[in-house]
Parts: C-alpha cells; sequence; structure tokens
C-alpha cells in the first residue's frame, strides 16, 4: 500500500510540476505576440491600433522623459506617435530579437530608423521592456542612448 501510495504521489508531483512551465510558456508565447503587434502597428503608423494595446493610463520610461516614470493615456499616446511621425515621415522599427522573461515581462531589441526634417538619417539602438497583464501591456520601458 505505502508504495502505491508513493507511485501516485510521485506521478502526481511530475505532473503538477510539468503544469506551471507549460503555463509559463503559453503566457509567454502570447506575450510575444503582443509584443510584435505593437511593432506591426508601428511599421503601419498605425497609432490607434498600437495604442489599443496598452491599458488606459500604461507606465512608461524613456530618456525622452528624463529619468521619471510617467503615466500615459491612449490618446495621449496616439497623440505622442503622431506628431513623432509629423517629424519622421518614414520611421520604423527593425526588430532585432525579443526574449521572454518570466511570465509577465516581454524585452525586444530593436533598431530605429528614419529621415529628420533636415534631410539626416538616424539609426537608432533600442531596447524595450514590456510588462503584460492579462493581454495589455502596463508598462514600456525604453532604454536608448538620447546623447
Amino acid at each position: 500500500m505505502k508504495k502505491i501510495i508513493l507511485t501516485v504521489t510521485t506521478i502526481f508531483l511530475c505532473i503538477s510540476c510539468d503544469e506551471y512551465p507549460k503555463n509559463q510558456q503559453n503566457t509567454s508565447q502570447i506575450n510575444i505576440k503582443i509584443a510584435q503587434s505593437v511593432f506591426e502597428h508601428f511599421n503601419n503608423h498605425d497609432w490607434e491600433g498600437m495604442a489599443n494595446l496598452y491599458i488606459e493610463n500604461a507606465e512608461f520610461k524613456d530618456p525622452e522623459y528624463g529619468i521619471e516614470i510617467v503615466t500615459k493615456s491612449r490618446a495621449s499616446i496616439v497623440q505622442h506617435y503622431t506628431e513623432m511621425n509629423q517629424l519622421f515621415p518614414d520611421i520604423k522599427d527593425e526588430l532585432i530579437a525579443i526574449y521572454p522573461s518570466g511570465s509577465k515581462n516581454v524585452i525586444v531589441e530593436f533598431i530605429s530608423t528614419g529621415t529628420a526634417p533636415d534631410g539626416s538619417r538616424f539609426t537608432l539602438p533600442v531596447c524595450s521592456i514590456f510588462t503584460i497583464e492579462d493581454g495589455m501591456i502596463v508598462k514600456d520601458y525604453n532604454y536608448y542612448d538620447n546623447f
């Protein structure tokens, strides 16, 4: 009887331990798709579509805003990227790599390119960390050289 209980317990523990990585893997895959959607909308200059991937008031960290975290509404996201698009009409992001990190975070490495109003071209390597909860981006932290 002890052998049967030990065997059943061992099997149960193995199955239980195996479920968490599968669930985390599924969540990670969903989060990667959400991050990829951000860049699809960005490259299509679909600012409304991109903003709809965020909660209504998401946290942003970006050298453009200084060192503080700022909260942006979807409407302010649309306004910000519309204004950026007016300055850089051909702005595009090229994904280099996407790294899932835990069950909520996705790290994205990409190169942003475009043409400034004076005709000069820029190439900017960027790293973004998205925190995603319940299928929506709640935090968008960007790191790049803003010198």
